[in-house]
């Protein structure tokens, strides 16, 4: 029930992000500033330090000439300069960049809210079910046998995992033993 509410949120905000993509503005007419630029990378020249200069202009515009200001260099030396610079045009839609992030944001908050119901909810729910626990009881029973076969440091816990590993290593040990047994001892090959 929980995971079908979670499921429903999710898909519903996933629905609304996709209309606002498909509703935004044209692409140009709904440019703003910070969705185009031109980005001009000078490297030093000179005695002059390099420098990264960002401007909003046209793509048409999107050059030295247009974008350095104040150009660092006097009359003479400014073709040089921007001969050295690295002008591109870039073009990016924040309105898709902030629908991305709402919808990631929503899986994850969706993901949190489910493993939240699992961790506090779910223990509470979910009954022992009568054929697992006899086996879930086995299994204890032989991980108390094979540790008491293994000798435990004086003043250690008894059942921590590092032991439980080990009593199941052992155990698998010994059935690889018998195995070995059964096929090179008494020569049966197994199909």
């Amino acid at each position: 029930m929980f995971a079908q509410c979670v499921w429903k949120c999710a898909s519903s905000l996933l629905l609304v992000a996709l209309l606002c993509c498909i509703l935004s503005p044209p692409a140009q007419a709904g440019k703003s500033s910070e969705d185009i630029r031109c980005k001009c990378i000078c490297p030093p020249y000179r005695n002059i330090s390099g420098h990264i200069y960002n401007k909003n202009v046209s793509q048409k515009d999107c050059n030295c000439l247009h974008v350095v200001e104040p150009m660092p260099v006097p009359g003479n030396d400014v073709e040089a300069y921007c001969l050295l610079c690295e002008c591109k045009y870039e073009e990016r839609s924040t309105t898709t960049i902030k629908v991305i992030i709402i919808i990631y944001l929503s899986v994850v908050g969706a993901l949190l809210l489910y493993m939240a119901f699992l961790v506090l909810v779910d223990p509470l729910i979910r009954k022992p079910d009568a054929y697992t626990q006899p086996l879930h009881n086995e299994e204890e029973n032989e991980d108390a046998r094979s540790l008491a076969t293994v000798p435990t440091p004086s003043g250690a816990r008894a059942n921590t995992v590092l032991e439980r590993v080990e009593g199941a290593q052992q155990r698998w040990k010994r059935q690889v033993q018998e195995q070995r047994k059964t096929v090179f001892d008494r020569h049966k090959m197994l199909s």
